[in-house]
């Protein structure tokens, strides 16, 4: 099975997601805003401030947004090099208005948190240290130098140097904090987005495989009779044919070839199934299905029916247990599950399978070193694992995950009304017992269903045969 990538969306593209439009209409507010604050200070408080500096300021904003909008199209994509400059190009603006109009005495001070929080939220780490050690450097200098405001008879507003001082560490405090937060929240978020799209894509896969088995399925029930006619007009003529060695050859070949057909459309209907005669299946037949593929990877997997040990994935089936439908969300679910048993198991595997009057049960445990006691709260979430490529390989050589088949496992089968929990087994006693006896040691994950949801009863599961339904392309 290919593996979905883990960053559905590379890197470098996502540094081209901020749209020169969206900063050019930020910035006419800005322009906007500190126009009408620069009008009631000035008209309406009676405060005195350099206008013609001010007011070149904001023009020259303005300018740039006319500029910008003028020379670039509307569509006009930054990459996080340009967005950086025009983020440092709108604080140095921002931090030469404060200076003008008394530093951080001026209420407005707390506008050079904006350009640091749209870096952390949009633009790489190494974009929003800068932008955030610029504004940290500008808050030092606007607690150091600026104009102070004086009223227009010459009364000089005064505030308190201590006052000065804590609005410097509480600026200074929530480019830090806020910065960290609101990227964190960002990151989780795009790892959460891609990880549920690559959920939907295992499952799309998943879904087009089966529907391929159907075609496939329903190809050779169509063709077996004209194949089983062509073979035994064949063998007729070469009968017939014994006179004439190069025809009877020719019959023969001809008889060879429609076997070979068969035997074709054998093959590729073992990829799946899904037809009305084959919705539901037992529950050791859905799960051995999905574990056929992890069988023969050089781990044993031993599965277990109410504690009985089934030797191979195509036991049959005891008389009481349950059917389940056959959906893509339970195999494709299960699969993963068991995928990731066996990337960690020592040497075994364990999928054991129980019902009760209330429940269906399964579970698949391994022998390895069972999931680490800090993380053992968030197995489940996507990307959780984030180790460095080498140390991954040396703890599981030849392993190429991506983190995310525990996350698309749980996300499926809680789709089917699944309930996952995730512990770690008891450790070895070192006993003897027979392996397909044993108890997993590792890592031990179970999913439980309520009756009803997911099993169907036997009247419609195993009732007469209906037509299968005709495939048609979207």
């Amino acid at each position: 099975m290919t593996a979905v990538q883990p960053a559905l969306m590379p890197i470098r593209a996502r540094r081209d997601w901020v749209r020169l439009r969206t900063l050019i209409y930020l910035r006419w507010l800005a322009v906007l805003g500190q126009t009408i604050a620069i009008v009631v200070a000035t008209q309406f408080l009676a405060i005195d401030l350099r206008l013609d500096f001010v007011f070149l300021l904001i023009a020259g904003s303005a300018l740039f947004n006319i500029g910008s909008t003028v020379i670039h199209p509307e569509n006009k994509r930054l990459n996080h090099r340009d967005a950086t400059l025009v983020l440092l190009v709108d604080l140095a603006q921002l931090g030469a208005l404060l200076y003008l109009s008394g530093g951080l005495a001026n209420p407005f001070a707390v506008m050079v948190l904006v350009q640091t929080i749209i870096s952390a939220t949009v633009l790489t780490l190494s974009s929003t240290l800068l932008l955030g050690a610029v504004t940290l450097a500008m808050i030092t200098l606007l607690g150091l130098f600026n104009i102070p405001l004086h009223t227009a008879d010459g009364v000089l507003l005064a505030i308190p140097p201590i006052i000065i001082l804590g609005n410097a560490v509480a600026l200074s405090i929530s480019v830090v904090f806020l910065s960290v937060y609101a990227r964190r929240v960002t990151m989780e978020s795009n790892s959460m987005s891609e990880a549920l799209t690559a959920t939907q894509l295992a499952l799309e896969r998943e879904q087009k495989l089966t529907a391929l088995g159907g075609v496939v399925a329903a190809a050779a029930h169509e063709l077996g009779t004209p194949l089983a006619t062509i073979k035994l007009a064949s063998a007729e003529l070469a009968e017939e044919l014994e006179d004439f060695p190069e025809l009877r050859d020719d019959a023969i070949l001809i008889r060879t070839q429609a076997d070979r057909c068969r035997d074709i459309l054998a093959s590729m209907g073992k990829v799946g199934k899904e037809d009305t005669l084959v919705r539901f299946a037992p529950l050791s037949a859905v799960v051995g299905e999905a574990a056929a593929p992890h069988m023969n990877r050089g781990i044993t997997v031993y599965l277990r029916v109410q504690g009985i040990w089934q030797d191979g994935p195509e036991a049959e089936a005891t008389p009481d247990e349950p059917d389940i439908s056959r959906s893509p969300e339970v195999i494709h679910g299960l699969r993963n599950l068991v995928q990731n048993a066996v990337d960690f198991a020592y040497s075994s595997v364990w999928i054991d399978m129980g019902w009760t009057e209330e429940k269906l049960q399964v579970r698949v445990g391994d022998d390895g070193r069972g999931y680490p006691a800090d993380l053992i709260g968030r197995i489940g979430d996507p990307f959780v694992r984030r180790r460095s490529a080498a140390k991954r390989q040396q703890r599981r050589p030849g392993y190429q995950g991506m983190g995310l088949g525990l996350f698309i496992a749980k996300t499926l089968l809680e789709r089917t009304g699944a309930t996952l929990t995730f512990v770690n087994g008891l450790p070895d006693d070192g006993g003897q017992v027979e392996p397909q006896s044993a108890e997993p040691s590792g890592a031990i994950v179970e999913a439980v269903w309520q009756r009803g949801v997911l099993d169907v009863p036997r009247d419609v599961s195993r009732g007469p045969l209906e037509a299968n339904t005709a495939l048609t392309n979207s």
